[in-house]
């Protein structure tokens, strides 16, 4: 009898382990580094890199989406070891220009694909799109496996042209077809700067796909509603223009924008978007 209940004991355990460790959330974040460019003087990349390095490390991120970053940008936060990336630089597709990249845990997630497209009307090439004037717009892609878990997923980082508004509405519709056509039927994250607020026709075609995180978390949004300070510590931050969008199958259980400072010097000109999710 009492071998039995042992027996009893060690199942419920083993069970109870099990039913924790696929209910285990995931903290995604997406975050405009802004470039390195010694005009920012006191704001330049040197100055800041630490102060990003920690904010990462402190809240735990687990896997989150960077916009501008220059190669030796993400290399500086890959000295963070438990963190790998991948991403092509938007100008060649290799290193050259900024980086939409992807950083993950080591640990925790498996990069079973990954690759990258333009934000263009040839999207397998660099190139720029539209009435885009200044740049090459990129999205970088990866399809996980959460060893914890055990599920799959898609996570994409993406960032959509500052001036040309048709670039802006053309991007929304590529980035619903080519997540549908990528993701097909696993569930799909998507994160970026897509410097378009909550009314614009290229939100609202992301949201045909996938929720928009902020409204579709189960606690009340934490943090300011605009996410681009322009390195000023008294900005009105009202405008959102970073987003992390989910699949329905996703549970938004917390949503925040960081507003985390030293000396009252943001780590950024944008505050990184965080969400945790359960993925059903």
């Amino acid at each position: 009898m009492r071998l039995a209940f042992i027996f009893l004991l060690c199942g419920i355990l083993f069970a109870s382990a099990g039913f924790a460790q696929k209910n285990t959330p995931i903290t995604v974040a997406s975050y405009n580094l802004r470039y390195n460019t010694a005009n920012d003087g006191v704001n330049a990349w040197p100055n800041r890199k630490e102060m990003v390095k920690a904010l990462i490390t402190f809240h735990e991120f687990d896997v989150f989406g960077t916009q501008e970053g220059l190669r030796g940008q993400l290399d500086d936060i890959a000295e963070l070891e438990e963190f790998a990336f991948l991403g092509s630089g938007r100008d060649d597709g290799k290193q050259a220009g900024e980086h939409s990249a992807i950083f993950y845990r080591k640990d925790r997630f498996k990069v079973l694909k990954s690759g990258d497209f333009w934000l263009s009307e040839t999207p397998d090439k660099p190139g720029k799109g539209w009435d885009a004037t200044c740049c090459n717009r990129i999205c970088s892609w990866a399809k996980f496996k959460d060893l914890t878990t055990k599920k799959e997923f898609y996570f994409f980082s993406v960032h959509f042209d500052h001036q040309g508004v048709e670039a802006r509405r053309q991007s929304g519709k590529l980035m619903v077809q080519k997540i549908q056509e990528i993701a097909k039927d696993a569930p799909a994250i998507c994160a970026g700067d897509f410097n378009s607020t909550p009314e614009t026709e290229q939100i609202k075609e992301m949201q045909t796909l996938l929720n928009d995180s902020q409204r579709a978390s189960i606690t009340p949004p934490y943090g300011p509603e605009g996410t681009f300070n322009a390195f000023k510590f008294d900005a009105p931050m009202k405008n959102r223009i970073d987003y992390i969008f989910v699949d329905k199958r996703i549970s938004v259980l917390k949503y925040g924008v960081l507003t985390d400072a030293k000396e009252q010097r943001y780590p950024s000109d944008h505050q990184p978007v965080v969400i945790k999710v359960l993925i059903k």
